[in-house]
């Protein structure tokens, strides 16, 4: 299901990304939910989660712990 705010992201989610990458995995899995609906909602979901992350990598790599945003080519 959506979410409303990065408030109710998962807490994985919440405790491991920066504010800015949460944003950008709230705003992917939201318009992967709304592209995806004729899927059954498993599929759905796990869609919508793999397109929250891909955008979030787009902008975001692992650096050891953290997450940081990416230096532009």
């Amino acid at each position: 299901m959506p979410y409303q705010s990065v408030e109710d992201l998962p807490p994985s989610i919440q405790a491991h990304l920066p504010r800015h990458a949460q944003e950008i995995y709230l705003g992917a899995f939201n318009g992967a939910w709304t592209q995806y609906a004729r899927r059954g909602p498993q599929r759905r979901e796990s869609t919508a989660h793999r397109v929250a992350w891909a955008a979030v990598k787009r902008k975001y790599e692992k650096s050891g712990e953290r997450w940081i945003l990416r230096k532009a080519d």
